[in-house]
């Protein structure tokens, strides 16, 4: 699979409430991970596609016992819960490979860039990624979700995925994951496994910020902080029809789906998060 790159220049320029700034054209900007890097309300997203993704995955998946890869979806949940006030460039335990998600982002990126990029939401990439790690014996441990969900899990792994090493399925409380000690044992237990890769699903912020303090110490290559994607494989949450995801309306679909869940993510903080995304957003070197 061919990683795709930006090769045309990339807009800059600063988007100021009833401004159209004059944008200027510079060579698309690469950051650490060899991608091009633009910048939305404070947080990189690389630009590439689902096969340059897979790609990168993959490769960090066959090394184990250094600074693990981790990958992130970047929406206006993310937003809301990563502004640039609370967020360090650096991370502790893990590089980030920051992922297109969200029809607001994807139109901020065209805007900014003048190319369209795919929208690379976890719970559309996940079969790829499982089929790539079937086909090279990768073990693959989940992270999140209730313990009801184990069962299901396994037999929908072993069913569509027969030859995936599946290292096993944890599901802590939000109690287990506030201590400290606990998510040190955790994370050894993980290590134990074996895993390759770890789909991580305890909900954004607490995904991201338990990677980045403990992901190194799973041994895993790869850590994947993709949210819902443990309900979608286990059957528990139905996934939009792909008309209504094409639409960019996937957020109302699961608003209907979960209403008493999702009303504040989508209604109280997502507007807040648009107004940034359209207000901040540029390129820079990363």
């Amino acid at each position: 699979m061919a990683m795709r790159v930006a090769t045309t220049p990339i807009r800059i320029g600063r988007l100021l409430p009833g401004s159209s700034p004059a944008p200027v054209l510079l060579e698309p900007p690469r950051t650490a991970l060899g991608l091009p890097g633009i910048a939305i309300a404070g947080t990189i997203v690389h630009l590439t596609d689902a096969g340059g993704a897979r790609q990168a995955i993959a490769a960090a998946a066959r090394t184990r016992g250094g600074t693990p890869l981790a990958v992130a979806s970047i929406n206006l949940d993310h937003i809301h819960h990563f502004p640039p006030s609370e967020r360090t460039e650096g991370v502790r335990s893990a590089r980030w490979l920051n992922l297109i998600d969200g029809a607001p982002i994807a139109r901020q990126v065209r805007r900014l860039t003048g190319t369209p990029w795919p929208r690379l939401a976890g719970s559309d990439l996940i079969g790829g990624i499982l089929d790539d790690a079937a086909a090279a014996g990768t073990r693959v441990a989940v992270l999140g979700g209730p313990p009801e969900a184990s069962e299901a899990l396994r037999v929908r792994l072993m069913t569509t995925w027969p030859s995936l090493h599946f290292a096993g399925h944890w599901a802590p409380t939000r109690d287990d994951l506030s201590s400290p000690d606990y998510s040190h044992a955790l994370a050894a237990d993980i290590r134990a496994s074996r895993a390759d890769i770890v789909i991580v699903c305890l909900g954004k912020p607490r995904q991201e910020k338990w990677i980045d303090e403990y992901g190194g110490v799973t041994g895993a290559g790869v850590l994947l902080a993709f949210g819902a994607v443990v309900d979608f494989l286990a059957g528990r949450v139905s996934r939009a029809p792909r008309w209504v995801s094409d639409a960019g309306l996937e957020w109302m679909w699961r608003l209907m789906l979960e209403p008493r869940r999702l009303a504040r993510r989508y209604l109280v903080e997502g507007p807040p998060a648009y107004a940034a995304v359209r207000r901040s957003s540029f390129t820079r070197r990363a």
